[in-house]
């Protein structure tokens, strides 16, 4: 039997430039010619086909290439903290939310108004989230759109929704699909992949380190980074992502 040689993905209730917005983060990110993506071959609205990757199983070795072929991807960079893909000028999707779009100098600003507090917002609406978790993640928030947590990083080049199911192991090493494309923190992508548990984290992290060395403190900063993707899940998938939510927002308020 021969093996399918494309996915087809089609939604006919898909939001404006749903699948036209993944399209453009796919070739955004294979422009910066670090961790390979799947590969676009069609898409129309309601409609996306994308090469069909064939899975094996994750190896320390393919985790460590992966990190850092990441890197790179990384630090091609975008042209501000929020940023679309180059040259795409439509909306922004994470999942079926949309993703604000901002062109912001500023790390923690953008951070704190477009990727944490929307969807706080819709996780206190459909009561997943506590009032009195809400108070102590506005009370981070604050902390975060201070700058008190920016540095000099510049915005890289996320894939935006990298947990692990968007982690394909192939024997020629890992593809990613079904980005969430923006410029962002770097952090921010490795963040989600540790909140999901990637194969050989650490191996992962040791391929970065080797190509794009991370900031003392990384490690102490995962909860914040992970603010965002925690947030959009709180929005609609349950209130224990609200309880992880709040934990996290309380590692911020106890950084230095």
């Amino acid at each position: 039997m021969n093996k399918p040689l494309d996915y087809v993905k089609r939604r006919t209730d898909a939001p404006p430039r749903f699948f036209e917005a993944e399209a453009a983060g796919l070739g955004w990110l294979a422009d910066a010619r670090g961790a390979r993506v799947a590969s676009v071959i069609d898409v129309k609205p309601g409609h996306l086909v994308i090469e069909h990757v064939d899975e094996v199983q994750p190896t320390p070795d393919a985790a460590h290439a992966f990190g850092a072929a990441l890197a790179v991807t990384h630090r091609a960079g975008a042209a501000a903290f929020g940023a679309p893909p180059a040259g795409y000028a439509g909306p922004l999707y994470i999942g079926n939310r949309v993703l604000p779009v901002a062109h912001e100098p500023s790390w923690g600003r953008f951070y704190a108004r477009d990727r944490v507090l929307p969807y706080l917002e819709v996780g206190e609406k459909v009561g997943n989230v506590t009032d009195a978790t809400a108070r102590v993640v506005h009370d981070a928030c604050e902390r975060i759109g201070a700058g008190e947590f920016d540095d000099e990083d510049p915005p890289a080049r996320l894939h935006g929704d990298l947990w692990n199911g968007n982690v394909l192991w192939s024997a020629t090493g890992v593809v990613l699909i079904d980005p969430a494309a923006h410029g962002g923190h770097r952090e921010t992508d490795l963040a989600m992949l540790a909140l999901f548990g990637c194969p050989y984290f650490d191996d992962v992290v040791a391929g970065y380190q080797e190509v794009n060395p991370l900031r003392a403190g990384w490690q102490e900063r995962v909860g914040l980074q992970q603010l965002h993707p925690l947030a959009v899940h709180a929005a609609g998938h349950g209130a224990e992502y609200g309880e992880l939510l709040g934990a996290a927002a309380r590692s911020v308020l106890a950084l230095p």
